[in-house]
């Protein structure tokens, strides 16, 4: 191969490593924008909603029933993780003790066949506010919020390839410049 030639390719591979690490910035800041977004969204959503776990030591809050949760003991539900455990752990062990472990769907069939059952309608109505309160938290809360991680994630792996592209122009500009 001709140095020419050999030059030639140099300045291809350099224009595209320069341009390729610009497009790896770019998605990389569009990633943290998102991150960001995401995890303030979910906190601002979730910290207007004043939920709190109940104090340590209450009776809400026993370490028997809940030794997962002791941890997160009068804590506000403000991010992803705590929406999670609040969802799952608090209201869900809960709902378990509501009609025996029925869902909302199978409480609400028996409920339409016995109307006049005041057990059942308002084991109906309970499992109803509760369900919709876990699903949003699990939704728009640990959910929302394990997207902004994702592209947490991606934005520094971005970052990363980013800072390699670039070491490898600069050694490629190296190399150009030992040909001439």
């Amino acid at each position: 191969m001709a140095k020419s030639d050999r030059k030639t390719i140099d300045r291809v591979f350099i224009l595209l490593g320069i341009a390729m690490a610009v497009t790896l910035v770019v998605v990389g800041s569009l990633s943290w924008y998102a991150y960001r977004f995401a995890d303030k969204s979910v906190h601002d959503a979730l910290a207007a909603q004043r939920v709190y776990f109940p104090p340590k030591g209450s009776p809400g809050l026993t370490p028997e029933e809940f030794p997962d949760l002791q941890k997160y003991a009068g804590q506000q539900v403000d991010d992803g993780p705590k929406a999670k455990a609040y969802a799952n752990g608090f209201i869900g062990r809960h709902l378990q003790k509501v009609a025996d472990g029925k869902t909302y769907s199978e409480v609400s069939a028996l409920a339409m066949k016995d109307p006049t059952n005041q057990s059942l309608q308002q084991a109906k109505q309970s499992l109803f506010q509760g369900e919709t309160l876990r699903g949003l938290l699990m939704g728009s809360g640990y959910a929302y919020w394990t997207f902004g991680q994702i592209a947490r994630y991606a934005a520094i792996a971005a970052f990363a390839g980013a800072a390699s592209m670039l070491g490898l122009v600069l050694l490629g500009a190296r190399h150009l410049r030992r040909l001439k």
